[in-house]
């Protein structure tokens, strides 16, 4: 089911940024856990960041110190800030919301998050 929208996607240099955004239809994020996930071809869904409504925040290792994940409750708004963004980072990225969400770590589980977008093209050229 389709309840999010990303946006910001689109074909960058090795070396280069992209900044992700993510915008609900019909929720709010303010009570839930949100991340990004992506998907390569050929590859499964990965978790590579999350964030909590306290702003604590999870990342997978291939992206730490890279990538920065962010949410402005106030606008209702998730980010994904990709920094240094490698060939091996071309994928589709999702961004995605759990239900009611109290854990002091986010989770980068898949089968925690129930609310997802259609996702958003990342290439990462040589």
């Amino acid at each position: 089911q389709e309840q999010l929208a990303e946006s910001g996607g689109g074909s960058v240099q090795a070396g280069g940024s992209l900044k992700l955004s993510c915008a609900p239809w019909t929720i709010t994020f303010d009570t839930r856990c949100t991340g990004w996930f992506r998907q390569a071809p050929g590859e499964e869904r990965v978790g590579i960041a999350a964030i909590n409504t306290n702003g604590a925040t999870t990342y997978a290792t291939s992206v730490k110190g890279r990538f920065t994940i962010s949410r402005d409750d106030a606008k209702n708004l998730l980010y994904l800030e990709m920094n240094s963004l490698k060939p091996e980072d071309s994928a589709m990225y999702y961004c995605a919301a759990t239900g009611l969400c109290s854990d002091a770590q986010p989770p980068l589980r898949e089968e925690r998050f129930g609310f997802w977008g259609l996702g958003t093209r990342v290439t990462v050229s040589s």
